[in-house]
């Protein structure tokens, strides 16, 4: 029987610091190395920031509801998983002005292994321009970079402890305005005790009266010591592009890393994941000796791109990469909805993402994935364009 709690409800006026475990939820068949735990922080630009530590016994992962219930750090039989932020610290949003920066203020706070982009729109920041069948301009937005879901609390946050050891972090987020429509994010965080593996189910549905649009892109940063000189990306794909003419300059070596360069400027490819029998890409970035790897699998039916981050400046500035699933690119809004990539949801209506995280740590485990990757690829020859696609990116 599964056991149920909450951690806090905003409506309810419920806000529990005390930690779950084998001894309080009366589960003592999977021994007490695994717990949950929800505390806040005081001080500086984290004050108020709620972290929950979900602890299965081999992966530890501290979530911030406080930020979309984005995942911040986390580590694996004692490997960390994490990248190096020049922003160190989780940052209440309340200290983040997307406007800054001509819209790019989102990164004030951006320092989460995982965080997302959306739910009304993610990508580059500009106005978003939408017109009528007869061309006639019926509405102009600015929308800055990435939306507004990773800087939105969660008002309501519960645990559930199955009898099979599956834990369950659940919350929900709101993104509402008046006059600006209604979307509402669920998200779960699966992972069993004792293992190297963890889900992410969410679910984003329209409450409100009219249609809605929707965009997700979740932003996967990974640094060391799986991102190193000589480390790799794998992915089955049909098609790489670079995002514009910096990143077609290494498009040769567009799944490869080097070390931490000072000044290195980004550099962004889009692709088309391959889809395998079970209807979702498989992605993974592995250490120069093979011996690390952290992989991502996605549903390809709401996910179906993927966009690779190489953001590989010194170690001081954010040495990182980002594997990045998403259901349109990371262009404004406006060049995606004109190729049919904006989902939209009726009143009512939802959509639902999944995506799962797998953490290798030695040679054999990193060959498996890396082989079923190369199954997936039989059969589809990869096409890799020296210039920006114009379906994909306006550059």
């Amino acid at each position: 029987m599964a056991r149920s709690f909450t951690l806090f409800n905003v409506d309810e006026g419920i806000y529990a610091t005390a930690r779950i475990d084998s001894q309080s939820a009366d589960i003592d068949a999977f021994g007490d190395q695994w717990s949950v735990s929800l505390h806040r922080l005081h001080g500086g630009l984290s004050d108020g920031v709620d972290v929950i530590w979900l602890n299965n016994g081999q992966t530890r992962l501290a979530v911030l509801p406080t930020r979309g219930m984005g995942i911040w750090k986390g580590e694996v039989a004692g490997v960390p998983l994490e990248w190096r932020s020049p922003v160190e610290r989780p940052v209440h949003p309340a200290f983040v002005d997307q406007m800054r920066r001509g819209g790019i203020g989102w990164l004030d706070g951006f320092n989460e292994l995982i965080c997302r982009c959306g739910l009304g729109w993610h990508g580059a920041p500009g106005t978003d321009v939408i017109k009528d069948s007869d061309g006639n301009v019926i509405s102009e937005q600015f929308l800055p970079l990435h939306g507004r879901i990773a800087n939105l609390p969660a008002h309501q946050v519960t645990v559930e402890i199955d009898d099979d050891g599956l834990l369950s972090l659940t919350g929900v987020v709101d993104e509402a305005s008046v006059f600006g429509g209604r979307l509402r994010l669920t998200s779960t965080l699966k992972t069993r005790i004792g293992s190297n593996t963890f889900e992410i189910l969410d679910t984003v549905e329209n409450p409100g009266s009219a249609t809605a649009e929707v965009e997700m892109l979740y932003h996967c940063n990974i640094g060391r010591p799986f991102l190193q000189d000589g480390a790799g990306f794998h992915s089955a794909v049909e098609e790489v592009a670079p995002r514009d003419a910096r990143a077609a300059e290494g498009i040769d070596d567009w799944n490869q890393y080097a070390g931490p360069v000072s000044g290195y400027a980004e550099q962004v490819y889009f692709t088309k994941p391959v889809s395998g029998p079970d209807g979702r890409g498989l992605a993974l970035l592995k250490n120069a000796a093979g011996d690390k790897a952290i992989s991502v699998s996605f549903s390809t039916d709401t996910l179906p791109w993927l966009a690779l981050w190489k953001n590989t400046q010194a170690e001081e500035d954010g040495y990182c990469t980002g594997l990045e699933p998403c259901s349109s690119f990371p262009n404004l809004k406006t060049f995606e909805r004109q190729h049919g990539r904006v989902i939209s949801l009726a009143a009512g209506d939802s959509v639902s993402f999944e995506l799962s995280f797998s953490v290798a740590l030695d040679k054999a485990d990193v060959d498996a994935i890396v082989d079923d990757i190369s199954t997936m690829q039989n059969g589809h020859k990869v096409k890799i364009g020296k210039e920006p696609n114009p379906d994909w990116s306006p550059a």
